[in-house]
């Protein structure tokens, strides 16, 4: 389906000795921005082995934070299954189910117990969603915390964009009976030495104290959308999906309509109205839009980039991350820029975006309440010094 060559980049992790390098996914949208066709597309294809391998059961997905939620809710979305992430964030009035994530820079992981509790009963099969299978433990770590929980006997199988398990870990998964399901085989042997080939001098970015509005002649609109979903909790995928759409209507109707509010937001796209036709004129495809998710929050912003996209305009889109990862100027390494930001979730963890650009209208989707006014004033700073001056937030979260 898909070569090493048209997914597979390698990165050099910040400060890990557990593992020195990160896969990092051409094609997924999370670190290098991407057209949100290409993500969907793959997503889509994986979603397929899913529904034709297990066709008469009730499946339940988990896909796994941060980098595999939107995998897991366009499987779900596919599939029309219920669907739950796990999360590293706080979800008021639940319990968690706990397990590790052994290579990752924050190993501890959480389920919702709840949520997934009430899903037991309604289920034939748990389908872990991820982007990338190494050693498996994670996924071991995990099912254990759920048998040691519940007693459960439901069969659990893997679907990743990328398998690089070794013989030894296919054979203990064969022995717990975990079926593995991905678009790509690869081996990992090579990986850490490739990664060390890469000199440590792209460009970093500490954080960018705030910047006076009229320094950047920036327009920042926001938005508060309704009809909000969280996949930290179950859910079902045609239903998760109608709420994106609610979501990316409301975006249509509010942000694109009001950009046409003076006659210097009125270039190209800018005239479009939720009213008017929902393609546009060949001389708007030459603008370049940026949609960006938040950490865990992808599919949502995903969605609507694909909208956006839809419609006929040059998009892009990727996220904000967790992830530390060393910058590189080599032409061949994947991330050349990095900027430190607070999380829009929490402004006393640091977070990171990569390879911004200058595009003429940027999009900043999140599910992250008012108040973290230093995270998204970190991100917006970052993209100002980028020369972006055209920003709309929208928080799609409960009120």
């Amino acid at each position: 389906m898909y070569s090493e060559n048209e997914l597979v980049t390698i990165a050099r992790r910040e400060n890990n000795n557990k593992r020195g390098y990160l896969v990092i996914n051409k094609l997924q949208g999370k670190h290098i921005p991407v057209a949100p066709s290409k993500a969907l597309k793959m997503f889509f294809e994986l979603a397929e082995l899913i529904k034709k391998e297990y066709v008469e059961e009730r499946l339940f997905i988990i896909g796994f934070a941060e980098t595999a939620t939107a995998i897991g809710a366009a499987l779900a979305v596919c599939t029309d299954s219920l669907y739950m992430q796990t999360t590293r964030e706080n979800v008021e009035g639940v319990s968690y189910l706990y397990f590790t994530e052994a290579h990752s820079h924050a190993t501890e992981q959480r389920l919702v117990r709840e949520s997934f509790e009430s899903a037991l009963d309604k289920i034939d099969r748990i389908v872990f969603a991820e982007d990338e299978i190494t050693t498996g433990n994670t996924i071991l770590n995990i099912i254990h915390a759920i048998k040691r929980e519940f007693d459960v006997k439901i069969p659990f199988s893997v679907a990743s964009l990328i398998n690089s398990m070794d013989k030894e870990s296919e054979r203990i998964y064969k022995e717990q009976k975990i079926s593995c399901h991905y678009l790509l085989k690869t081996n990992h042997d090579i990986y850490e030495l490739w990664a060390k080939r890469f000199k440590i001098d792209g460009t970093y970015v500490g954080l960018i104290k705030n910047l006076k509005k009229a320094e950047w002649n920036t327009n920042i609109l926001e938005l508060k959308a309704d009809g909000y979903q969280n996949a930290r909790c179950m859910t079902k995928g045609k239903e998760y999906q109608n709420a994106c759409e609610t979501l990316w209507q409301q975006i249509k109707t509010e942000i694109f309509r009001s950009c046409s509010r003076t006659e210097k937001n009125s270039k190209n796209f800018m005239s479009v109205t939720a009213a008017e036709s929902d393609k546009v004129s060949d001389s708007a495809k030459n603008s370049k839009i940026l949609v960006l998710g938040t950490e865990e929050f992808m599919y949502p912003a995903l969605y609507v980039a694909a909208k956006i996209e839809d419609m006929g305009y040059y998009v892009k889109f990727h996220a904000t991350t967790r992830s530390p990862i060393i910058v590189s100027d080599s032409y061949s390494y994947p991330l050349h820029i990095k900027f430190e930001l607070r999380s829009v979730y929490d402004k006393n963890r640091v977070t990171y975006i990569y390879e911004l650009q200058k595009y003429d209208r940027v999009f900043i989707i999140t599910d992250a309440k008012e108040g973290q006014t230093e995270g998204i004033s970190s991100l917006v700073n970052a993209l100002r010094s980028r020369g972006n001056t055209d920003i709309s937030i929208v928080r799609w979260c409960r009120k």
